[in-house]
């Protein structure tokens, strides 16, 4: 070889690794390359500099040391023997082929197992007395709830309670002086903001992993009440109950859904913002339950066809279908065709973020609407309802102990009782122990025991407490009413 040239070659590659900033070799050393070196060797004119805010990549590790130690793996453990509720009145159990794309977490639901059955997910400390969020599905029907810490620890938890609306549950250990989030502001996320989760994805403590926001605002099947952050980061079974962390080390969200077609992570998970999970912990810790606004219309989006065709400058606002009947809508006067453009001020653009903005709404507020009508804009004035919710955990926990009786109940609504022909009567929720023996099924209304009129839970707890070992049940399935009897002990 000609040395000449080899000679060239080696000055002509040197100048390159300083160009790309790799340093050059200077007898066994690596010596880094200056800006001069860097000018000299290749020059660009053409090419603009890259900003170092796209160019640099975030690095988490501060943030993890600081604020990972307040996020909790949550044990529960259900006894197999008690039935799991079933899809309707009497109806069949939830076949695993059955399941819809958003999957919650470990166990399936309604999955025949032997033994007692072990759920698992996250939580995360939110007051230093031991207050913790998680969510609703991850404590499910538990007879039994375990937090273990970052150090180890573990606790026995009382389910404060649990809101299945928004899928948020409330915990509390005996400790004190725990390391505890920071509360930030969800409405300051931006869509590619980095964010950050930490979890127990498939029993793996405290698993970090990062992605970005993805979209805002997001309406799921079956959620309609949540407007939900979506992002890439890797979400997995277990992580479910986990938060969501923006680059500041705030608290933005609760880890709680993903879209997968095996189980397993593909980008898209779904977390609930942290001001609707807060707004739940303290309706919980204060009234015992969560009341969500309702105001008895179906909506369905606008789009640019219909906003022609009402005379809307844009596709925008929720289109109302239907009013139930004796509704706050009704009553407010909003009829089918109405377009709710505002509801207290604030725009409605997309009619996904309507139900969200009503759940919010403390029962008995009066709201303002406006609203578009044969071609004009018009205000309304609505006083917001409740919204019939599947009850908390605390409700449900309020019926005979599970050792004398069995069961979890909850009042009939309005509509219940008018559809049931009753003047009162309790919803079995859950069934164990003597009334799962007895036949009694989840769906079935208790109306009396023995001869004795069923008017509330505490009325329930109170007639079963004083009938002794044997009594009977008068309830109403479907259509037909039965006494079954019940043996105690």
């Amino acid at each position: 070889m000609n040395l000449t040239t080899s000679h060239k070659r080696t000055a002509v590659a040197l100048a390159i690794m300083g160009a790309l900033g790799l340093g050059v070799v200077a007898g066994d050393r690596i010596v880094p390359a200056t800006t001069a070196s860097v000018q000299d060797a290749v020059s660009a004119p053409n090419r603009a500099p890259a900003s170092a805010a796209y160019r640099a990549l975030p690095g988490f590790a501060d943030l993890v040391a600081q604020h990972g130690p307040a996020v909790v793996r949550v044990s529960a453990v259900k006894d197999a023997a008690r039935p799991t509720r079933s899809a309707g009145r009497g109806g069949p159990k939830m076949d695993p082929d059955d399941l819809p794309p958003f999957f919650r977490g470990l166990p399936l639901p309604n999955m025949p197992q032997p033994g007692p059955q072990h759920g698992q997910g996250s939580g995360f400390v939110v007051a230093a007395d031991g207050v913790i969020l998680t969510n609703a599905h991850v404590v499910a029907d538990a007879d039994e709830v375990t937090v273990t810490l970052t150090d180890q620890r573990e606790f026995r938890a009382k389910v404060l309670g649990s809101d299945a609306t928004t899928d948020v549950a409330v915990l509390k250990i005996d400790a004190k002086d725990l390391p505890t989030v920071r509360v930030g502001d969800p409405a300051k996320l931006r869509v590619g903001d980095w964010v950050v989760a930490i979890g127990t994805p498939y029993g793996l403590d405290n698993t970090v992993t990062s992605g970005i926001v993805s979209a805002k605002s997001r309406a799921l099947p079956g959620d309609t009440v949540v407007p939900f952050i979506q992002t890439d980061a890797a979400v997995n079974p277990g992580n479910s109950g986990g938060p969501l962390f923006n680059l500041d080390g705030e608290v933005v969200g609760i880890n709680s859904q993903i879209f997968s077609r095996s189980g397993g992570f593909q980008g898209l998970a779904f977390a609930i913002p942290i001001d609707v999970a807060l707004r739940v912990k303290d309706d919980i810790q204060k009234h015992g339950r969560v009341a969500h606004g309702r105001l008895g219309v179906n909506v369905q989006p606008i789009d640019q066809a219909l906003a022609e065709s009402f005379g809307l400058a844009g596709p925008k606002g929720a289109l109302v279908g239907s009013v139930q009947k004796g509704s706050p809508a009704e009553k407010a006067g909003l009829q089918p065709g109405d377009v709710i453009l505002e509801y207290e001020g604030k725009p409605v653009l997309r009619s996904s973020e309507l139900p969200a903005m009503v759940a919010a709404t403390k029962p008995g507020t009066k709201a303002a609407l406006q609203i578009w009508r044969d071609g004009k804009s018009e205000k309304l004035a609505i006083e917001v309802g409740e919204r019939d919710a599947p009850k908390t955990l605390a409700d449900a926990k309020q019926a005979a102990a599970p050792g004398k009786l069995g069961v979890s109940v909850r009042p009939l609504s309005p509509e219940e009782r008018k559809e049931a022909k009753l003047a009162g009567g309790l919803v079995v929720e859950e069934v164990s122990g003597p009334a799962a023996k007895a036949g009694i099924q989840p769906g079935d209304v208790i109306v009396a025991v023995n001869r004795t009129p069923v008017t509330s839970v505490d009325a329930l707890r109170e007639l079963v407490s004083q009938s002794g070992k044997n009594f009977a049940l008068l309830i109403q399935r479907d259509e037909a009413r039965l006494f079954v009897p019940i043996r105690i002990g």
